[in-house]
């Protein structure tokens, strides 16, 4: 098969950084600004983005504050996960033509080293699967209850979150591992439905209707073994409530606080003594190695359609800051995407 002829491209546009947010950010601290794009250095390649993803662990990048993760810097472009077609390459490694998935996100063009792009496979699964099911947040979701917090046969398990990117494909994950029972909790009958019809729960929380507790108590009267947390704040502390002696968390995010300006109330922590609880945090970003091997279990899941996703698309590079505005609001079901062309 013939190689693409390369495509020359001088000038893109990218969203910076403009100022950093006290509390919730706001169209304020984006800007959308033209560059000039650099010549290619040996062993570089240029890729046309066509999908970005915008998750909620980037607000913690626009504080100047230490993290697991550098902040982003002011009046530079933002990054995050991103797929798109290598229009220009000095690589013998990634061709013209060829799909690739990279970290150079919130920019219509990337120009990147080829060590740092990982060619996809789009003849199986849709391009958009790398930043949803088989991205981080898949590798996520499925890592928090093989390793982190085990599902095992029969066990309850608590999801929130549960219509979100990570959270739609838990449910399901937790369902193949043996779980007996699999509750979720979202936001609004909307998405609390889908937990029931698409995503493969027993039950569904609507923690718009407050008592989370008590939903909780009413949905597994006899308490949770397994926990996914994605939210924090009253969803941890209910499930601490709910835990069975020796249950296991995993701790994933805290999107309750990601804009608080003051500590938020914890939950009683004494509890995971007497229960003799496991609570363990997981950075997706420390088990990278891991994604060869979740794409061959995960790629087959949704060929065949057992794997069941939805996505929420903002159209255009600048709607990207309305879209992560909409993800730390809930505005999404499943993965949230900008589509760039």
């Amino acid at each position: 098969m013939a190689t693409a002829a390369p495509r020359t491209v001088t000038a893109t546009r990218e969203i910076h950084l403009a100022a950093r947010p006290t509390g919730i950010p706001g169209p304020e601290h984006f800007a959308l600004a033209p560059v000039d794009l650099t010549p290619l250095a040996e062993d570089q390649i240029l890729v046309r983005n066509t999908w970005m993803s915008v998750d909620p662990y980037m607000r913690g990048r626009m504080d100047d504050a230490p993290s697991y993760i550098p902040p982003f810097e002011l009046g530079a472009p933002l990054e995050g996960s991103a797929v798109g077609e290598v229009i220009d390459s000095r690589s013998a490694h990634v061709p013209v033509g060829a799909t690739v998935s990279h970290f150079l996100g919130w920019r219509e063009h990337a120009v990147l080293d080829a060590a740092h792009a990982t060619v996809v496979d789009t003849s199986a699964v849709p391009e958009t699967a790398y930043l949803g099911p088989l991205g981080t947040t898949g590798l996520t979701a499925y890592l928090a209850l093989t390793e982190i917090a085990p599902v095992r046969e029969g066990d309850t398990v608590y999801v929130s979150a549960a219509a979100g990117a990570v959270g739609s494909v838990a449910g399901q994950i937790a369902r193949r591992l043996g779980a007996g029972r699999v509750i979720g909790s979202a936001g609004g009958p909307a998405k609390t439905g889908l937990l029931l019809s698409e995503f493969g729960y027993d039950a569904a929380i609507d923690h718009r209707e407050g008592d989370l507790a008590g939903h909780l108590a009413k949905a597994a009267p006899e308490g949770i073994d397994v926990y996914l947390d994605s939210v924090g704040g009253d969803h941890l502390t209910a499930a601490l409530g709910a835990m069975r002696p020796r249950g296991r968390v995993a701790l994933v995010g805290a999107i309750s606080a990601y804009n608080a300006t003051e500590p938020a109330p914890g939950p009683d922590l004494y509890q995971a003594a007497t229960k003799e609880l496991t609570l363990r945090g997981m950075i997706v970003g420390h088990y990278l190695d891991r994604f060869p091997a979740f794409l061959g279990t995960a790629i087959p899941w949704i060929q065949d359609g057992s794997l069941r996703t939805r996505e929420t698309v903002y159209e255009g590079l600048d709607r990207a800051p309305e879209a992560f505005l909409g993800v730390l609001s809930g505005a999404n079901t499943g993965k949230m995407l900008v589509r760039l062309g």
